[in-house]
C-alpha cells in the first residue's frame, strides 16, 4: 500500500505525476488571507490566486481515474470562485456541503456572523466511480419522540465534526512543535476526512491531497487501506508528516468514529477492521453513546 509524502511543489509534483490514476483528491489549500507560512506567500492578488487553484484542479483532472471525487475546501465568501474554478477545470457539480462549526460564529457589524465552510463535492463526469450513502444517527430533535432504529442517511449539512479550535475541544489531535505551538494554523480533523473518504472511495482506491500540511488525509487514508499521496512544499511539516506516519497516535485513531456510521449497509465492506473482536461494538442507545462522549470529555479536561 501507498502511503507517502513528497516535499514539493503541487504544480511540478502534479505535471510529472505518472502513477495509480487518482480515485479522490481532498483539496484544502491556504486561503489566501495573508497568513505567515514558511514557504508560501498567503497575500496574492485574487486574480493569481483563483487562476493558481484552476492549475491546479485542471491538472488533478487530467490525473484523476473516470467518475473520481474532488472535494475542495474553502472559506464561505469564496462559494462562486470555487465552483467557477472546478467548472473551468473540468468538473461536474455534485454538492455543496456546509460544515458548520461548533464554536460560536464570528460577529459582523454590516453581515451575519459567520459559522460555517464549504467543501465543494464535484465529479470527472456526470456519475462518481464510487458513492456511499452513508447513514448516520445525530441526537434527536425537540420536534422528534422516537429514537430511528436504522439512523439517517447523510445530508450535505454537516454539523455534528468539531473544527481544531484553539481551545480544549481540539484535545491533543492538533499537531504541535516542540515549543508546543501548531505545527500548522489550520488543521482537519481526521472525523472529517473519514466520512469523505469512507462517502467516496473503496479499498485501496488513491487519495490525493495536494497541500497536505500536516498529513490528516494520509493518516485516514491508511487506517481505512486506501493508497494515498500528499504534496507539501514545506520540509519541516514532511517530516512531521512521516514521524505521524509511522506510529499512530491515540488521537488519530479513527475507529472511536465508527459506531458514527453503523446503520450503514456496507459498512465492512468500505472499512475494513482486520480484528473484528477486538474492534467489535454493540448497537447501544443514543442515550447510552452520548453519555459515553460526555464522560469521555469531560475527563480529559
Amino acid at each position: 500500500m501507498i502511503c507517502r509524502v513528497v516535499n514539493e511543489d503541487s504544480v511540478n509534483f502534479l505535471k510529472e505525476y505518472q502513477g495509480k490514476e487518482i480515485d479522490l483528491t481532498f483539496l484544502d489549500p491556504p486561503f489566501n488571507q495573508a497568513r505567515t507560512y514558511r514557504n508560501h506567500d498567503d497575500d496574492m492578488s485574487p486574480e493569481k490566486y483563483w487562476a493558481w487553484m484552476t492549475k491546479i484542479s485542471a491538472l488533478i483532472y487530467d490525473k484523476s481515474s473516470d467518475g473520481a471525487a474532488i472535494y475542495f475546501m474553502q472559506r464561505e465568501k469564496n462559494t462562486r470562485w470555487v465552483m467557477q474554478t472546478l467548472e473551468d477545470a473540468g468538473w461536474h457539480y455534485q454538492s455543496l456541503i456546509v460544515w458548520k462549526k461548533k464554536t460560536s460564529a464570528v460577529p459582523s457589524n454590516i453581515r451575519y456572523g459567520k459559522h460555517y465552510q464549504i467543501i465543494a463535492y464535484y465529479t470527472k463526469g456526470t456519475k462518481p466511480r464510487v458513492f456511499h450513502k452513508m447513514r448516520i444517527d445525530p441526537p434527536l430533535l425537540v420536534t422528534e419522540k422516537h429514537e430511528r432504529k436504522d439512523g439517517l442517511y447523510l445530508t450535505d449539512v454537516w454539523d455534528d465534526i468539531r473544527e481544531l479550535t484553539s481551545g480544549y475541544f481540539a484535545g491533543k489531535e492538533p499537531l504541535r512543535l516542540e515549543t508546543g505551538e501548531r505545527a500548522h494554523k489550520q488543521q482537519a480533523p481526521i472525523r472529517l476526512l473519514a466520512r469523505i473518504l469512507l462517502s467516496s472511495t473503496q479499498v485501496s482506491d488513491m487519495v490525493l491531497d495536494p497541500f497536505a500540511g500536516t498529513g490528516t488525509t494520509l493518516s485516514v487514508a491508511k487506517q481505512l487501506q486506501r493508497n494515498s499521496i500528499g504534496v507539501e512544499l514545506d520540509p519541516i511539516n514532511c517530516q512531521l508528516i512521516d514521524e505521524r506516519l509511522a506510529c499512530l497516535r491515540e488521537s488519530d485513531d479513527i475507529l472511536k468514529f465508527r459506531k458514527d456510521y453503523r446503520f450503514t449497509k456496507n459498512l465492512d465492506d468500505i472499512w475494513v477492521v482486520k480484528n473484528k473482536k477486538e474492534h467489535s461494538y454493540m448497537p447501544v442507545s443514543r442515550q447510552e453513546i452520548l453519555l459515553l462522549e460526555e464522560r469521555k470529555e469531560f475527563s480529559s479536561k
